[in-house]
């Protein structure tokens, strides 16, 4: 087709206008704070370390992330612009994974940092040196590109005899793949696979790299010390748990929950794009006393 037709959130399109009203303030906040985290951690040259340069990718992700889609969602809910063409579809598509699966890579990228800071400190600065960090994030950028390119062409291949309406705020690949009148279970299990070999693996990943750290604080001579480090991994945890949670179940809902209703899927989709990105900065900045510090010196 030319161009697709975004209705929004079926079912629930009288609500459109109220609907929009938290999401553009949750963006706006994820605009401001994400804006003000890279400044602080640009500005301050004590914040030139291993972590708190990975916090920095992650805020730019969550800037993309959440600029990918919800300007899009915004122009659909209150009736602007639901006209999307093809190739402008595939590309919002495209760039939602990618920034999607390169932010599930950076955060593990800091659970390693933290289990490098925790189990084994004194080589510390000999491990994540600049150039690592610069390297793990451009092996992030490269997975990611050639774990989601692929989507593209399993979504050209398709024939969609017409069906050009979405139910959706932005374009999602199943939920292009859905308009097409053919089969569509390669794009599913491809969806499924793909899922699997980056967020999933990195999931695991993540867990067992908190299942050595949490090993060795137990093993820790004094216990002063336990709850030191453990603050040092709660923001973290918050933020691995606000990025895996919604986007999992949005993710197998959309493939496996056909009892699941469509306005739950819409916004579940809608929520895994804006509420991380908002909440992030937030919760680093509470948790953390030098970027804390630092936002306030700056302000």
């Amino acid at each position: 087709p030319t161009f697709f037709i975004l209705v929004g959130i079926p079912g629930m399109e009288k609500s459109h206008t109220w609907i929009s009203m938290p999401v553009c303030v949750m963006y706006s906040a994820a605009l401001l704070g994400n804006s003000v985290l890279l400044v602080t951690i640009v500005k301050e040259r004590s914040l030139h370390e291993p972590m708190y340069i990975f916090l920095c990718m992650l805020a730019v992700c969550d800037l993309l992330l959440s600029t990918a889609t919800v300007p899009k969602t915004l122009g659909v809910l209150w009736s602007l612009s639901t006209q999307i063409s093809f190739s402008g579809c595939l590309a919002q598509m495209f760039s939602i994974y990618f920034i999607f699966v390169a932010e599930s890579a950076i955060l593990v990228a800091m659970a390693f940092d933290r289990y490098i800071a925790i189990c084994d400190p004194l080589r510390y600065t000999a491990i994540l040196t600049r150039s690592v960090v610069g390297k793990v994030g451009v092996v992030a950028l490269i997975r990611s590109f050639c774990i989601m390119f692929p989507a593209i062409f399993l979504l050209k291949r398709l024939p969609y005899c017409g069906h050009n309406v979405m139910p959706h705020t932005y374009c999602e690949h199943i939920g292009v793949a859905r308009l097409a009148c053919a089969d569509i279970s390669v794009n599913i299990w491809y969806g499924v696979a793909a899922g699997f070999l980056s967020a999933g693996l990195d999931a695991i990943s993540i867990a067992v790299s908190y299942v050595l750290i949490f090993r060795c604080i137990w093993g820790l001579p004094s216990p002063r010390t336990s709850p030191k480090a453990l603050h040092t991994c709660g923001s973290h945890l918050c933020v691995i748990a606000m990025f895996y949670t919604p986007a999992f179940f949005s993710f197998l809902a959309h493939r496996f929950g056909q009892h699941v209703p469509p306005h739950i899927l819409i916004s579940l989709a809608n929520l895994y794009v804006v509420v991380p990105p908002m909440l992030n900065p937030i919760v680093y900045g509470v948790r953390t006393r030098q970027i804390r510090e630092h936002v306030a010196h700056l302000l």
